[in-house]
């Protein structure tokens, strides 16, 4: 006989702390200069830490991939410079809210917003890395 088991709201809850802790423990900040290197946990597509760093900026935080993203989608034969590419690139920032400047993938936040913007660029990060699929093969 199969009885059901009522799930409440409590236990999930309780799930959802432990995802807390361990987001905390398994994140890893590290001073560089004017610069906090944060090391999350989540993986990127060569199985990576998917790194960001942040600096101080009058007003504010400034969140970048320092051009981590863009420069190995390049290296692994994405092209990025055709329009289709462009657009595709351009429309999955904005859906984050993300900008590129140069090759790095930046936000700007502020200590009431932080969370939610470096969820946005880890986010951006991940979807953009994504985009490596659209590589060609080369002889």
């Amino acid at each position: 006989m199969i009885t059901d088991v009522v799930l409440r709201v409590q236990d999930i809850q309780n799930l959802l702390d432990a995802y807390h802790v361990w987001l905390k423990n398994k994140t890893v900040l590290h001073q560089m200069n004017q610069w906090v290197e944060i090391t999350t946990p989540y993986l990127d597509r060569h199985n990576d830490y998917v790194q960001i760093y942040v600096k101080k900026t009058n007003g504010g935080f400034l969140l970048t991939d320092d051009g981590y993203i863009i420069d190995d989608l390049k290296q692994s034969g994405c092209k990025l410079d055709n329009q289709k590419n462009q657009e595709l690139l351009q429309m999955t920032l904005n859906s984050f809210g993300v900008k590129k400047d140069g090759n790095e993938l930046q936000v700007h936040a502020s200590s009431e917003n932080f969370a939610s913007r470096k969820h946005s660029l880890v986010q951006a990060m991940l979807a953009v890395n994504d985009m490596f699929c659209l590589a060609i093969e080369t002889s």
